[in-house]
């Protein structure tokens, strides 16, 4: 039910629009603004404030509405036709919309309906902006999804373990971020955090930087050198894109993580590994594994603890709070105050699919503080493509051929028709169906080969 304040001086106006209505509104009517305050109390979700020219007091109910919508209430303005100025002068204040006065019934729903949905956003936002900073302590890990909720339980199972730690997830899903939440909340905070990315090392170097060398050990050494293993001491070392070794590299790895010892390059001094190890991939180490292209000993010398990151596109709820964060954060940084994300630009963020994950988002973030003429980001800050992509239409695809071709056709439908009635939210879509967000889009791109090769063709920014 959608509870509506009704600031009016007509008496009569209440009971005629409660009857016209309906039982999905419920009406609570005041008849000025000494009294209006009840109304913020009891949380409506919408204030219709009524500005009829029979009244004597059109200045103080404009007037009112300023001041309620500085509250952050959302206002919808009835006016008589010789007050439509006055009324739009609101509507350029911040009220979400105007109808005439006597209103269509049908269009003061659609309206009434509309602006709960934005009030709803307004309270979200409102939220989040008080939560923006994570609280975790899960270090800047963001969230309350089940998803993220999830994270949060195994880094505080592992922290204080010395097992190795595995964490799977797309790229910019925030894998490194996680592996600096178990080093922090573990044991070995106060010691080194040492990152390394496997893949951004030349095959030609990585024994060097990983283990170290002596002087002479190679053709252009001119001195001895600690590698990453002795950087790290007894705190962390971080190994990402770990499937990006090569054969010959993994063997001397898994050496180490059998031995829990090393020696540098030139050098037959055995030195104790201490460092606790956390690894990363964005890539199936199992189908590497199955390919012959990663050591299965060493895949089972890793994988004793796994954490899956969460595409970011599997958690948008999550999305007002990370946006948020990084809105407070970069403003900070450029030196441009922002103070809020506006509930348009926000439904934009929630229902884009995300390809590039948290990395992308924060991409768009800065990119939006910096264009933004305000202080508020709004949709035409945001890029271009987030309100490009759009649903396939498949009304005229029509199953035929074999048993298995329509039922696979009449899978692609459903799927489709699915996204449609959760205005573009894949992950919804998928669990409504029951099946794989990666299912979904394999069903989808059945409508047109092209789309196989590209990572998300579907949003409702459009709908």
């Amino acid at each position: 039910m959608i509870r509506i304040g009704l600031l009016s001086e007509d008496n009569a106006l209440h009971p005629l629009l409660a009857s016209a209505l309906g039982k999905e509104f419920q009406i609570e009517s005041v008849t000025d603004e000494d009294h209006a305050q009840g109304l913020v109390d009891s949380e409506c979700h919408v204030l219709i404030l009524d500005l009829s020219s029979n009244s004597g007091s059109v200045k103080v109910l404009i007037e009112s509405c300023s001041r309620m919508i500085d509250m952050q209430l959302t206002v919808v303005v009835l006016a008589d036709d010789d007050l439509r100025s006055a009324a739009l002068e609101l509507v350029k204040l911040g009220a979400y919309g105007y109808c005439r006065r006597p209103p269509s019934i049908r269009e003061l729903k659609a309206m009434l309906s509309r602006a709960s949905e934005n009030s709803l956003l307004k309270r979200q936002l409102q939220t989040v902006n008080q939560r923006a900073e994570p609280t975790t302590g899960c270090d800047r890990l963001i969230g309350s999804s089940p998803q993220i909720r999830q994270v949060y339980q195994l880094v505080r199972r592992v922290a204080n373990l010395n097992a190795s730690v595995l964490v799977t997830g797309e790229s910019g899903t925030g894998k490194e971020l996680i592996a600096r939440a178990i080093h922090n909340l573990g044991s070995r905070s106060d010691r080194p955090f040492v990152a390394v990315s496997c893949g951004a090392i030349p095959e030609t170097l990585i024994e060097a930087e990983l283990f170290g060398h002596e002087k002479g050990a190679f053709t252009g050494t001119v001195g001895s050198r600690e590698g990453y293993f002795e950087q790290a001491r007894d705190g962390t070392l971080f190994l990402d894109e770990i499937g990006d070794l090569s054969l010959y590299t993994q063997v001397k790895l898994l050496r180490v993580l059998q031995q829990m010892e090393f020696s540098r390059l030139g050098s037959s001094r055995l030195i104790p590994l201490k460092a606790r190890l956390v690894f990363a991939t964005h890539q199936d180490l199992g189908k590497l594994v199955a390919e012959g292209k990663f050591r299965q000993d060493l895949f089972y010398r890793i994988n004793v603890m796994r954490i899956n990151s969460p595409a970011l596109a599997d958690h948008a709820e999550d999305i007002p709070l990370i946006a948020a964060h990084y809105l407070k954060h970069y403003s900070q940084i450029f030196q441009k105050p922002m103070q809020s994300i506006s509930a348009e630009a926000m439904s934009m963020l929630q229902t884009y699919s995300w390809p590039g994950n948290v990395r992308e988002l924060e991409n768009t973030i800065q990119r939006a503080i910096i264009l933004a003429p305000g202080m508020t980001i709004r949709t035409e800050d945001l890029p271009l493509n987030m309100s490009s992509d759009k649903i396939i239409d498949i009304s005229e695809y029509n199953p035929e051929g074999t048993f298995e071709r329509q039922l696979r056709d009449y899978k692609v439908r459903l799927a489709v028709d699915a996204v449609r009635e959760n205005n573009g939210n894949k992950t919804l879509a998928a669990r409504s169906l029951g099946i794989s967000r990666a299912y979904l889009h394999r069903l989808i791109r059945l409508t047109d080969p092209a789309l196989a090769f590209e990572p998300d063709n579907i949003s409702s920014a459009s709908a």
